[in-house]
């Protein structure tokens, strides 16, 4: 049941790992081939990579509280069948794989601190890099602590936070947590609300969204009191602005049937454009992960260099731009001796500014601000644009994967507001639209086509420009750079997510799909349970598995004929083994239970928190004892028959959001249990091994 290290590439080719190259293989193969789980508690749905537990697993402390009721109202008859073990009300599915290397979960609650402080370091820099990154990772590690019952690390263990201590209400917070980070990142509570919608939830519901409306809602007022003390210029560079951090609305919004077919232009050139950087985002990343395997200063090294080469682009290349006489018509003091501002005088006769040195010596944020200036057609000449935009494009392609925390926005709309602007000034003579317009417009399409996503960046957008004229422009723009790049490969988080080899499940069933039966596919071999377990045979199959998952099945005395009676959770078998909640005989003792183990020793823990193997101190004499398994069992786990199809059953556990389904057998006198599917088996390059040839069937 245990995945293989290889697999597949961005493709899911199975053949490339056979007879080729190591060499060629490292640009093509994900690059946590090593990982020592095959899935893992993210759920990830299309580009949907979240933290989360299965949907089939929701809140099993409250067991203990239907076992209390099923036992003061034991001589109820018609109550006692209402609460017996039918109806437990836990919801099991667990992760096969049994250590505890959780994939994104471990990698979001690692080193929070340092997201903070780093973030600061690197755009403070001059980095070609984002904030928002680096704010999504804080929002969502803050919800994990909170989660997780807090931590004794930053002293946060109040008692009300065990409450939080479940897959649901973990899930939620992290996806609040997420939106939060894009609120505070672009002033934008709305849009985040959407990201977390379209980008970070793989599972919505209507709950969801007051709590993250709420959460960002609660960053805007936040946000507006710093923004209020910041308004006397005592927060630097890094404050200024208010909740619309790029304000055009003054420009006119007027046009016409040339105005469209240059937008359309814009969205070919995002796709295309940003198709290519991920393309190379792609490649770098996998040439950084060779050079940092060689140590901590390498990695160093590699910062300082991509360090330097900003340097020398920022400060070098408006060395080679013409110098431009002073608008007389401008309202701002040209040039500008400040440390922010529209006209540098980098290196120039007086009255006079050099427009590169304009967009580079400034803060990004700044330079975008430049880009979308209204009313100032020619304020940057067209080979500055042009210079401006190659420089920034290929500095943030090699900056994007090097040691420091970085996000993706900035480093695109930068890019984008710069070819957005130079398709303004060369569409110039025969359109009607500002040129800041029309950098705003090729921000979008840069955006939509390297992020594919729409809606949430329309209103991101939106919020960040306070023009909603602008609306059905940026509508169509988005659309058609998102259309245009997905004809060449998948948005750039899709990739990443592929590129760290996490499990990833497309929304949809692969056409080869259809051809095969959920049998074809399940792994062997099963590993099953009776009801009332020996001691010595659970610790042994948990030493020897690496299963997160465990049938459960009911045989004589306890059932007529053998019957699957469900499935029971590792960690959970690891919390009784360590209760040692043990008998001699082989009777059910599942009341005992609630006597002694707490409700919440059973609550979902934190990241390498949980009991583990090691823990137990089980000795000899106790390895021949028996140990009931019904209180600690999901008595109705998701099953699908044998013969179903392989793509029905993968769009079920999608949209169920599973990560357990068993696969009964279709006939009777057989065992009641074929196998268990998990992600993995759903997983192209699972399917491929299996079946090498059957892609080239339709």
């Amino acid at each position: 049941m245990d995945q293989e290290n290889k697999v597949a590439n961005e493709e899911g080719d199975i053949e490339c790992y056979y007879g080729k190259d190591m060499e060629e293989r490292i640009y093509s193969q994900p690059l946590l081939t090593k990982r020592h789980n095959t899935t893992s508690q993210i759920a990830i749905v299309g580009a949907n990579a979240c933290p989360v537990e299965s949907l089939d697993y929701e809140h099993f402390m409250y067991i203990v509280d239907i076992y209390k009721i099923r036992e003061n109202l034991a001589n109820i008859v018609a109550l006692s069948k209402l609460f017996g073990f039918e109806i437990i009300g836990i919801r099991n599915a667990g992760v096969r794989m049994g250590l505890a290397v959780t994939t994104a979960l471990v990698l979001m609650h690692v080193l929070e601190e340092l997201a903070i402080f780093g973030s600061i370091l690197c755009v403070s820099a001059g980095f070609v890099v984002g904030k928002e990154g680096p704010m999504v990772h804080t929002g969502a590690c803050i919800a994990s602590l909170i989660g997780q019952g807090g931590s004794r690390k930053y002293h946060l263990t109040w008692r009300w936070l065990r409450y939080f201590k479940n897959d649901r209400d973990r899930r939620d917070l992290i996806t609040c947590g997420a939106a939060a980070g894009v609120a505070s990142a672009f002033r934008a509570p709305v849009g985040g609300v959407l990201f977390a919608l379209e980008e970070a939830a793989s599972w919505w519901r209507s709950a969801l969204l007051w709590r993250t409306f709420f959460t960002t809602a609660v960053v805007a007022i936040v946000l507006r009191a710093f923004i209020q003390l910041c308004s006397t210029g005592t927060c630097g560079l890094f404050g200024e602005g208010g909740l619309i951090m790029y304000d055009v609305s003054a420009a006119k919004v007027a046009y016409s049937v040339p105005d469209i077919l240059a937008v359309i232009l814009l969205g070919v050139i995002g796709g295309i454009f940003g198709s290519l950087y991920n393309y190379l985002v792609d490649k770098v990343l996998r040439t950084y992960s060779i050079i940092n395997e060689k140590g901590p200063a390498v990695k160093i090294l590699l910062v300082v260099t991509i360090s330097l080469l900003t340097s020398i682009c920022s400060y070098g290349l408006p060395w080679f731009a013409t110098c431009i006489p002073c608008p007389i018509d401008t309202t701002e003091s040209c040039p500008n001796t400040d440390l922010s501002g529209n006209y540098k005088s980098f290196q120039c006769p007086p009255n006079h500014y050099n427009d590169l040195a304009s967009l580079f010596l400034n803060t990004n944020d700044d330079a975008i601000r430049n880009l979308l200036s209204t009313s100032t057609t020619k304020e940057f000449h067209i080979s500055s644009l042009f210079i401006f935009f190659i420089a920034i494009y290929c500095l943030g392609v090699i900056t994007y994967g090097i040691a420091i925390p970085s996000g993706l926005f900035i480093p695109v709309i930068l890019a984008g507001a710069g070819y957005g602007r130079l398709i303004g000034r060369l569409f110039d003579p025969i359109t009607k639209l500002d040129v800041g317009l029309f950098a705003l417009l090729g921000a979008a399409s840069f955006l939509g086509g390297t992020m594919r996503m729409t809606v949430s960046l329309c209103v991101i957008l939106l919020e960040l420009t306070n023009d909603l004229l602008l609306l059905p422009l940026v509508m169509l723009v988005l659309l058609i750079s998102k259309t245009v790049g997905d004809m060449f490969n998948h948005g750039v988080y899709d990739q990443i997510v592929k590129l760290k080899g996490l499990p990833y499940m497309e929304a949809h069933a692969e056409p080869y799909m259809k051809h095969l039966v959920a049998r074809d596919v399940v792994s062997g071999p099963l590993i099953t349970f009776s009801g009332v377990e020996k001691v010595g045979n659970i610790l042994h199959a948990l030493k020897t598995t690496g299963h997160n998952g465990f049938p459960v099945i009911d045989e004589p005395p306890f059932a007529d004929a053998p019957e699957l009676c469900g499935l029971v959770l590792r960690s959970h078998l690891l919390v009784l083994l360590k209760g040692k909640i043990f008998s001699r005989d082989r009777v059910l003792s599942g009341d005992e239970v609630v006597h002694r183990i707490s409700k919440f020793d059973f609550a979902k823990a934190g990241s390498g928190k949980g009991v583990k193997l090691e823990d137990l101190d089980i000795k000899d004499e106790e390895m021949d004892m028996y140990v009931d398994l019904h209180p600690i069992t999901n008595t109705s786990p998701y099953t699908v028959v044998e013969t179903m199809s392989l793509a029905k059953a993968a769009v079920l556990f999608r949209q169920l959001g599973l990560r357990h389904m068993c696969v009964v057998p279709k006939s009777q006198g057989r065992p009641p249990i074929v196998g268990i599917l998990t992600r993995h088996d759903f997983l192209p390059e699972h399917i491929l091994g299996l079946y090498p040839h059957i892609r080239l069937r339709k």
